[in-house]
């Protein structure tokens, strides 16, 4: 009876771990959005780190964040470091890449609620007086971020968060372009 089960679980174990492992080896999720904006402007918002607090939707999860800054206040080497609650973690992210007007490429670092480091960029293209902003983030998917996957859809649950802050990116480039 007991080696039934035993070996039932094995067979169940066994099972999840061939499962988690033909998942996805990586992740991409990104959004955009248009703005009514030159692209110079809203690559400004993204290129100095210190104009996130204005649109970033992780910002006003957790309105007691401490943040840090380091290097260039704007631009290749530009750092933002940031500890918050349990929705925010701890982290940072360096600007990598800085093409004005057209691409922020950053290199983005969790330390908790778990360990990852992933890459984030924005690419910036003008369609007349418009800008069509597209804010992605990807990297390679462990063992345990496969796992995960499994229960919690990453594309819904970051996603949405990109999509809040493309809308609050585009309601703060969009009044400063009118002032």
């Amino acid at each position: 009876m007991i080696s039934n089960i035993l070996i039932a679980l094995a067979v169940v174990v066994l099972l999840f771990v061939i499962v988690v492992a033909t998942r996805p080896a990586d992740f991409r999720v990104t959004r955009s959005a248009t703005i009514s904006a030159p692209a110079e402007a809203v690559f400004a918002q993204v290129n100095d780190l210190r104009k996130w607090g204005a649109w970033s939707p992780w910002e006003k999860i957790d309105p007691a964040l401490r943040r840090t800054f380091e290097g260039p206040s704007a631009g290749i080497g530009a750092i933002y470091r940031w500890v918050g609650n349990k929705k925010v973690g701890e982290g940072s992210m360096t600007i990598t890449e800085s093409r004005p007007g057209e691409l922020v490429r950053f290199k983005l670092e969790f330390l908790r609620p778990f360990k990852a480091t992933n890459t984030a960029e924005f690419t910036f293209k003008q369609q007349g007086n418009q800008t069509v902003v597209t804010w992605g983030i990807f990297g390679e998917n462990n063992f345990m971020s496969k796992a995960v996957g499994l229960f919690m859809n990453m594309d819904k649950m970051v996603g949405g968060q990109l999509e809040q802050g493309l809308a609050q990116m585009k309601s703060v480039a969009e009044a400063a372009g009118k002032s």
